[in-house]
């Protein structure tokens, strides 16, 4: 099977809101998969849905062939097993050191001794260049420190499906370009498959081996980073040029001004 991650279909809306509609999605393994979009388009509703926090009305997420909706609690936990998930600006237990944090998956999820424990995350501290600064707490770390150890907690029980929410929200240039060339050379060292979710264009374009655009909850575009930089479709290449208007326009839709200020009809 080619592809760690399948969406087929997918429907999903909060009550009488729709949320995604017909969404198709394909997740090769070994790859680094970007997905685009403004703020409210349904990125990180799909990163839930593959990891079974929500279910949808219709259609289908299958990861490593199990159908995610279909499992049971203790199918679900042995799933979840096998990802790693970065949150929006790291989500770090505040209360424990960086080394807890790393800590933490590899004793909620194994029962290997403390030693080989310490030796693991050690390891992963090493491999995000922040092994000396196990001592220390998420209060004493820059954000872009921060970032990366959140990076070293998603990859402690070397999963074969990362996900990353929002992973350059707030950081300067250097701490994404650091984070982003972890992302693709983690993602390569351990095999994995890698779903990254963003609207920073320059980054993800980078290190994506391929890109879906969507907006309204919906696929508008997919391709690579360079048919995307290539592409006429206007949405596309509004986001990709930062363009201030186009379809995704500058004013809210609604009444014109003339017709607010009573002038409706003057020429």
């Amino acid at each position: 099977m080619s592809n760690l991650v399948e969406i087929r279909d997918l429907h999903f809306a909060y009550g009488e809101r729709p949320i995604l509609s017909n969404l198709n999605m394909d997740f090769p393994r070994g790859k680094v998969v970007a997905v685009m979009g403004g703020s409210g388009c349904g990125k990180t509703t799909v990163l839930r849905l593959i990891g079974g926090q929500i279910r949808p009305q219709r259609g289908s997420v299958r990861v490593d062939g199990d159908v995610v909706h279909e499992l049971d609690t203790e199918g679900l936990y042995r799933l979840r097993r096998k990802m790693g998930m970065l949150f929006q600006f790291g989500a770090l237990f505040t209360d424990l050191t960086v080394f807890e944090n790393v800590a933490f998956p590899l004793r909620e999820h194994t029962d290997l001794p403390e030693d080989i424990i310490r030796d693991l995350v050690l390891m992963k501290l090493n491999a995000v260049g922040l092994r000396n600064a196990a001592k220390l707490k998420p209060a004493d770390l820059s954000g872009g420190m921060a970032r990366r150890v959140a990076v070293a907690r998603s990859i402690a029980l070397d999963p074969p499906l990362i996900m990353y929410d929002e992973p350059f929200a707030g950081l300067d240039p250097i701490s994404m370009g650091v984070t982003a060339n972890l992302i693709r050379n983690l993602n390569d060292a351990l095999g994995s498959t890698s779903v990254l979710v963003s609207h920073d264009v320059h980054e993800c374009f980078e290190i994506a081996d391929y890109v879906y655009f969507m907006s309204g909850g919906k696929i508008v575009a997919h391709g690579t980073p360079d048919d995307m930089r290539q592409s006429t479709d206007p949405y596309v290449a509004q986001f990709v040029n930062a363009m201030p208007d186009g379809p995704v326009p500058f004013h809210y839709p609604g009444r014109a001004l003339a017709d607010d200020l009573g002038l409706g009809g003057q020429a």
